[in-house]
């Protein structure tokens, strides 16, 4: 978090990143020089709970926490966390984000790997593995917090490479997931149809009492058409066949786990999953899977993404005296309608009677739909340059540019 001075009544400034172009901390800062320096601002980069969640809670204060995983297809990568001893009113918090460990940035360029197709689009570069990526990574970062003493872990899902149902997740817990011959399944969602029992005897004794959270504005189901397999599998790499293993494979861990005692936050782990009806609430189908694990043998509540870390961060208070918030995202889309941290920003800042201005790099949603979000302005980099390569390629000049020459004058900061 960072202060400018000036005259009094601060303006709040509160991006998410540019992805592909600027982080949020990046986004925050520019808006911040365009500003200028005789404008009170005060920077509070967010997240709603994928990508860049570590660094927003990072940069409101929590400390940054390396440690070494396993990568979302097997190699070894040191990933972070966000730790916060706790006070008075709050536990010792962990903030675990999948996409640190497990997710789509974190797989390796598309030239490694063998036995494994590159798949060209939007994560054209790195090496897709539908069926054999895994979640493990996760799992260790969680390990990692609450051994260091975490008694409320936040778990941000979003940018998942994998669709494994949280099995990686909860292997690295301690948990076993065995075929019919007895032998532990090797990673990755590929692999779940040929599961016969589930063995929690293993789970690390520190999760007992553990608060789990997740934060994520994901509310598919874990299973159909709106399920993790068919929505969010194709663009993991995966093909209407893998569909059909991934889908087979995660009802396959639904149906086992009904079965399966043992469960974190049950008097003495002898609870039984409750997983048939997790497999149908929404949120379950989050990062491939994920969020089931999270619900069923976590018993994890699950939060609106970026409405839980404004609160845990206490967003509200920074509110108190501001004259403006500015916020924003990459693209001001019918996405960002849906829970997206613009969206959030906004929500709280009006019930704060505080006004709200966007900037963005495009935009599709026109004033009518930002006004009913909370906001009353947007501006877009394709303003000022419409050459879309080159708002991508100069994203932090030119936002300078843009709050310097339309968003001072027009709202008199």
């Amino acid at each position: 978090m960072a202060e400018t001075s000036g005259r009094n009544g601060h303006v709040v400034i509160a991006p998410d990143k540019f992805k592909g172009s600027l982080s949020a901390t990046q986004v925050a800062r520019r808006v911040a020089a365009g500003l200028g320096p005789e404008v009170r601002s005060v920077c509070l980069p967010v997240a709603d709970g994928g990508d860049g969640t570590v660094d927003a809670v990072v940069a409101f204060g929590y400390s940054r926490i390396e440690a070494e995983v396993t990568g979302p297809t097997g190699e070894r990568i040191t990933a972070a966390y966000a730790w916060h001893p706790g006070d008075g009113e709050a536990p010792p918090t962990a903030v675990v984000e999948l996409a640190e460990a497990s997710g789509l940035r974190r797989l390796p360029p598309a030239e490694a790997g063998p036995g494994q197709a590159a798949v060209p689009g939007a994560h054209e570069g790195v090496r897709l593995a539908p069926l054999t990526a895994t979640s493990r990574g996760t799992g260790d970062l969680i390990a990692a917090a609450v051994r260091r003493g975490a008694r409320r872990v936040v778990l941000g899902l979003g940018g998942s490479a994998c669709t494994d149902g949280g099995t990686g997740m909860m292997a690295a817990l301690g948990v076993r997931f065995l075929d019919a011959e007895g032998a532990e399944l090797p990673p990755g969602g590929g692999a779940l149809t040929s599961l016969a029992a589930i063995d929690t005897a293993g789970l690390l004794p520190e999760l007992a009492g553990v608060e789990f959270v997740v934060a994520s504005d994901v509310d598919n189901p874990l299973l159909g058409p709106h399920g993790a397999a068919a929505v969010y599998g194709p663009q993991k790499g995966a093909t209407s066949e893998d569909v059909r293993v991934l889908e087979a494979g995660l009802a396959r861990l639904a149906a086992v786990a009904a079965h399966t005692h043992g469960l974190v936050g049950a008097a003495e782990h002898d609870g039984i999953v409750r997983s048939m009806g997790v497999a149908a609430e929404p949120g379950a189908g989050a990062a491939g899977g994920v969020g089931f694990a999270a619900l069923a043998f976590l018993r994890a509540q699950v939060r609106p993404g970026i409405e839980y870390l404004l609160e845990l961060l206490g967003f509200a208070e920074h509110l108190e005296g501001a004259r403006l918030v500015i916020t924003g995202e990459g693209a001001l889309d019918e996405q960002t309608l849906r829970g997206k941290a613009p969206a959030g920003v906004a929500a709280r800042a009006v019930k704060a009677g505080v006004p709200v201005v966007a900037v963005c790099g495009r935009r599709t949603l026109g004033d009518e739909e930002l006004r009913a979000a909370g906001i009353v302005a947007a501006y877009a980099l394709t303003d000022i340059e419409p050459d879309t390569a080159r708002c991508i390629a100069e994203a932090g000049p030119l936002l300078e540019r843009l709050v310097a020459e339309r968003v001072r004058g027009a709202h008199a900061v």
